[in-house]
């Protein structure tokens, strides 16, 4: 009965068994990747028990906005950019972009690298603003020496 609805239905057995392996991926994927994806609420946790905060976005859409004290390396510069980087290897890290993609890819750069309490925000730093929560600026050369 089985291998006759397979022989009738290939497309959709196929696709069903797509679907199945996506779902088992989504649940077991972040222990395989060694990275924690967080939800925005998790992020703020983590931000207050002082995780190192890194934003993998470009210079221009960091100049727009950032959570926190994030320190600034493009996704393409995580590799090369030890020295803006924790040195303990167990420092929680925060990672985000805009939208989850570039982070995942510099998240498991870090774990290459060592690093085992990498956690990417989920939806990056879109779902961080959709939760209504603030970001920073950076600030001009003259009000730096006015603050001086």
């Amino acid at each position: 009965m089985f291998s006759e609805f397979v022989e009738e239905q290939m497309l959709l057995f196929i696709a069903l068994v797509v679907v199945v392996m996506m779902l088992v991926y989504s649940y077991i994927g972040d222990k395989l990747s060694g990275f924690k994806s967080v939800n925005v609420a998790e992020a703020t946790r983590l931000y207050n028990d002082e995780a190192f905060v890194l934003d993998v976005r470009s210079d221009k859409e960091y100049k727009d906005g950032f959570i926190g004290e994030a320190v600034n390396v493009p996704v393409g510069d995580v590799a090369t950019q030890q020295t803006k980087l924790p040195k303990d290897k167990e420092t929680p890290i925060l990672v985000y972009c805009l939208s989850g993609g570039r982070s995942s890819r510099a998240a498991i750069t870090l774990v290459k690298q060592g690093y085992t309490q990498v956690n990417n925000l989920t939806g990056g730093i879109t779902a961080w603003k959709a939760a209504g929560m603030p970001l920073n600026k950076p600030q001009s050369k003259k009000a730096r020496k006015k603050n001086a």
